[in-house]
């Protein structure tokens, strides 16, 4: 049963060395998070920059892994490139020893009279623990209990260190033959140091464990050099499963160039330890050296720098290995130009703002392709539904976004550049483009959210209300065509349109709102398709709202006097008699409520047996007792609205 308890002992240091590095770190991230992800951001392309910025912050939170995933998130974000990765990477590698070296307190030996005594473990660790506690109970301020976690963890750490060592002291026959036996199987202590580190997730950890027992039984160089470049491959298993799920393959690159390089650096290491023996510099005397917690901590920062030091200039060397391993995903053909108009925005262009802000315009009108592909793939979903449409539709969300995010941080470095009024006009109607195409691919993914809510709860549109639909979206169609072209062409004539065209919209969507009143009034349509209905119409309703705006700002560019004005133009232009503006509106509204009036406001079939009244009934369409009274089905005038009206007045 001494086993058992003391195996319980030893899993409850290590749980407390873990538990305690963990808040450690996180007080430390919290402190610091901001700012650490705003340096890593400003790396240049000069490797040596991000190698020195890597190993600063792998210190500063104690965790190689913690950078390496924050560096991966910031890759694919657009922060980073790959290629500014691969120094911060090896930078990490080499900042992650200075626990270890922190370690090494423990084998602090002095007298109560030496200042040396403070720093014992023994000492410090639960001086670090009463300080934690007093900052987070007593003070109990934002930086307090910032300055509390750290000292907390710090504590807890050095007790789990304790823990084992007292544990580890017991067994120190046991551990030096074991031990021994990796002195003369190096390849069995590199996989086991591999296979321990995977396990716990931390070379910290692992190596902390190493120390333990060099402090308590002591360790020679050849019996752990091999485990301690075990571990450092192991450390790269943790990076690479936890940046896997989900990452976009440059993400995934910058994981991968991870283990590249410890591999790199692990035959490297045993090279210098084979040399080493070979040329007598590592002698007996220091290759069965019996090594305390700081040997151990030294020879772990040894084989993390030495390699990165060497290897540094060979940065480009390890991309082009790890391009090899993870191929580019292919990419859609509408993704690439709008890869190559965010690759136009070069603050070189800041010389002339005008030729700068039309690489913005170029954004714009690649964004208006993108937001109109993903409105036609979600109404392609109502009528010929595909899941791996999904997917495309998320990509184009996301890489929509991505745009504008780059725009306008592209646009707000140039504002200091924009002196003259004209440049300043365009700046504003770009950055407003820039909102509304954005805002319309949001739209359209809403409206695709809807088609997957109505068909997870298992339910359809009826025929009539599915027709419906399709006239509301021929609409848009329209109007986002007229909108893009205008934009492209800077076609004030063909902006012109889109506003009656916006009205007649408005107008269609009240109108088959009105519709869908009537059937939810008289119980003929389901109400959980209703709120689905509903809430498309809104988004479509949305959507020419939208390309308003947008032929606003076309027509500014031909009128300034517009510009700060847009509300007032509408509203003028609405109540006017202006005869271009009634034409087109007549024509519209004539040519969409034309073909609303041959559509019925509720499915009735006639000839319909029970069984198929029953589940016309459940979906949502005509009731059992309409269809005997009817043949046909009920078809809406131009001025169905005070139709539905009466209709109302009677039913209820």
């Amino acid at each position: 049963m001494s086993i058992f308890y003391n195996a319980v002992a030893f899993l409850g240091g290590l749980g407390m060395f873990l538990y305690g590095m963990r808040v450690m770190g996180d007080g430390l991230k919290s402190s610091s998070g901001g700012a650490m992800q705003t340096a890593l951001a400003k790396v240049t392309n000069k490797p040596w920059m991000g190698f020195l910025l890597g190993m600063l912050v792998a210190c500063i939170i104690q965790s190689s892994t913690a950078t390496i995933v924050i560096t991966i998130g910031l890759v694919g974000a657009g922060f980073l490139t790959f290629h500014q990765s691969v120094g911060i990477v090896l930078g990490a590698n080499v900042g992650t020893a200075i626990t270890a070296q922190i370690i090494r307190l423990m084998d602090v030996s002095s007298g109560m009279d030496s200042p040396l005594y403070f720093f014992k473990a023994d000492n410090l660790a639960p001086l670090a623990l009463v300080i934690g506690i007093v900052l987070i109970m007593f003070i109990k301020t934002p930086a307090s209990n910032t300055a509390g976690s750290v000292a907390c963890g710090f504590g807890i750490l050095f007790m789990g260190l304790i823990y084992m060592s007292n544990v580890v002291s017991q067994f120190s026959d046991s551990l030096s033959g074991l031990l021994t036996a990796f002195q003369n199987n190096y390849l069995l202590g590199f996989l086991a140091g591999v296979a321990v580190t995977g396990v716990v997730q931390s070379s910290s950890a692992v190596v902390g464990i190493i120390q333990s027992i060099a402090s308590s039984v002591g360790v020679t160089f050849s019996a752990v050099f091999a485990v301690i470049i075990g571990v450092n491959i192991g450390d790269c298993i943790t990076t690479y499963l936890v940046s896997r799920i989900g990452a976009k393959p440059v993400q995934r690159r910058t994981a991968v160039v991870h283990i590249v390089y410890n591999v790199f650096a692990a035959v490297l290491c045993f090279l210098m330890v084979f040399i080493g023996r070979k040329t007598g510099i590592l002698s007996d005397e220091l290759w069965y050296k019996t090594l305390n917690s700081g040997g151990v901590a030294n020879i772990h920062g040894f084989f993390r720098l030495v390699p990165a030091v060497v290897f540094l200039p060979l940065t480009g060397l390890f991309e082009r290995i790890t391009c090899a391993i993870v191929k580019e995903a292919p990419i859609e053909e509408e993704d690439k130009h709008a890869i190559a108009a965010l690759d136009a925005l070069d603050e070189r262009l800041f010389v002339s703002p005008a030729i700068a802000l039309d690489q913005v315009r170029r954004v714009v009108l690649e964004m208006s392709e993108i937001a109109t592909h993903n409105f036609d793939a979600a109404v392609n979903q109502i009528y010929d539904y595909d899941p791996k449409r999904n997917t495309r539709i998320e990509e184009r969300e996301a890489l929509l976004d991505n745009m504008i995010d780059q725009a306008n941080k592209y646009i707000v470095s140039l504002s200091p550049y924009v002196t003259m009024d004209k440049d300043t006009r365009y700046q504003n109607r770009l950055i407003k483009a820039l909102i509304c195409y954005e805002r319309i691919g949001d739209l359209a993914v809403n409206i695709n959210d809807e088609i997957n809510a109505l068909r997870q709860s298992g339910r359809e549109f009826s025929p009539n209300a599915l027709a419906e639909l399709r006239l509301a979206f021929d609409a848009i169609y329209e109007i986002l065509d007229n909108t893009n072209r205008a934009y492209r062409a800077s076609d004030s004539a063909l902006a012109s349109l889109v506003e009656p065209l916006e009205e007649v919209i408005d107008d269609l969507v009240e109108e088959l709102n009105a519709r869908h009143v009537y059937r939810m009034v008289n119980q003929i349509c389901n109400a959980i398709n209703g709120i689905h209905y509903q809430a498309i119409l809104t988004n479509i309703e949305h959507i020419s709202d939208k390309c308003s705006d947008l032929a606003v700002y076309i027509l500014e560019g031909e009128k300034p006097e517009i510009f700060g004005q847009e509300h007032s133009y509408l509203h003028d232009l609405h109540h006017s008699n202006n005869e271009n503006y009634l034409a087109a509106y007549e024509h519209d509204r004539e040519k969409y409520f034309s073909r609303l009036a041959d559509i019925p406001v509720t499915d009735i079939l006639a000839g319909a047996d029970e069984a198929d009244e029953a589940e016309s009934t459940e979906d949502g369409s005509d009731t059992p007792d309409d269809n005997k009274k009817s043949g046909s089905g009920h078809k809406l005038k131009a001025d169905s609205r005070k139709h539905i009206k009466v209709e109302f007045r009677k039913k209820n």
